[in-house]
């Protein structure tokens, strides 16, 4: 019964891993304006940036109060941040991070 439990569990994690991670990007152009809005100030979204594509992490834990681990601002572009960071690029596939679109170059 252990066994199945933990199939079970594994099957649902990766079906959610794969989820965000073969979603589309969408048509929608960020400007670089528009990420700094959405800062997460006033009631507004919070966004990031990474590599071109533009994340929406407001539902995300780690990103509840104005700083993720006291170190990063949303409405940035963050791709130079990921090289001393804990996680890797996995960290955009997790649920609570929404694909919003590609930043305006």
């Amino acid at each position: 019964m252990k066994v199945i439990s933990i199939i079970l569990v594994a099957e649902f994690v990766y079906l959610i891993l794969s989820y965000n991670k073969n979603m589309e990007l969408p048509d929608r152009i960020v400007s670089l304006a528009e990420l700094r809005r959405n800062n997460g100030e006033r009631g507004s979204r919070k966004f990031i940036a990474y590599q071109g594509k533009v994340y929406d992490v407001s539902d995300c834990p780690r990103w509840r109060n104005e700083l993720h681990e006291r170190m990063h601002f949303s409405g940035l572009d963050l791709s130079g941040e990921m090289e001393g960071a804990p996680h890797k690029e996995d960290v955009f596939s997790r649920p609570c991070v929404k694909l919003v679109g590609r930043l305006q170059s």
